[in-house]
């Protein structure tokens, strides 16, 4: 069975060491290594291709480089690895912060183990994976005003409307009856439009906007 790679980046040793050997325990994961800091997992990602993993794990509060950071690092040079942040920050501004990074999932430390497996694989295979707390807290950031208009084209509309579902890419493109590049490329070109760096982001975006209500 084809395993998804995971990188967990934790400044507590023992924790990091905890949730690695956690994960491995998930029939579609495989934990690649651990770090300390963001600092030391750009050093691992710039190093190797080797060490390019499907989903990146992250705390939040880390000396030298925060997980904020270097969410913001992963997003600018390497958009296809999924960043999760794992935190015992709960308070909504930081929440906040780590989503407006290019994270696309974010859990609390002492999630159920049956959560963030869940999570997990929702992340690499739909493109998000959000809580009750995050969606709820989502909603209520985006009160006043919409952002500025944007011209749409109709099959984009019908997307992003499929975007906001928990349908993968795949079955989108399969209820569209187009091809999966060609999904990519709704995808990316809606990415540029509205100035949004992932799924959450357009999620966001077609909410604020009533593209779609939940």
């Amino acid at each position: 069975m084809t395993k998804y790679s995971a990188v967990i980046v934790d400044d507590h040793t023992l924790l990091s060491q905890a949730i690695a050997t956690m994960v491995n325990t998930f029939d579609k994961f495989k934990v690649l290594y651990t770090c300390k800091n963001g600092q030391e997992l750009i050093n691992k990602f710039t190093s190797s291709p080797k060490n390019i993993p499907d989903i990146v794990l992250m705390d939040i509060n880390m000396p030298i480089l925060n997980g904020i950071e270097a969410t913001e690092w992963i997003t600018k040079h390497y958009n296809s690895v999924h960043v999760m942040a794992l935190s015992v920050e709960d308070d909504n501004a930081t929440v906040l912060r780590m989503l407006k990074a290019g994270a696309i999932g974010y859990l609390l430390k002492d999630t159920d183990k049956d959560v963030l497996e869940k999570g997990l694989l929702e992340t690499v295979e739909n493109g998000f994976f959000h809580t009750k707390k995050v969606t709820t807290l989502l909603l209520e950031s985006l009160s006043g005003k919409s952002e500025e208009t944007v011209t749409l084209k109709e099959r984009e509309l019908t997307f992003m409307k499929y975007a906001c579902s928990e349908m993968t890419y795949k079955e989108i493109a399969d209820e569209m009856f187009l091809s999966p590049k060609t999904i990519d490329g709704y995808r990316d070109v809606l990415f540029t439009k509205l100035n949004v760096k992932n799924r959450v982001g357009l999620v966001m975006y077609a909410i604020k906007n009533k593209i779609y209500i939940p």
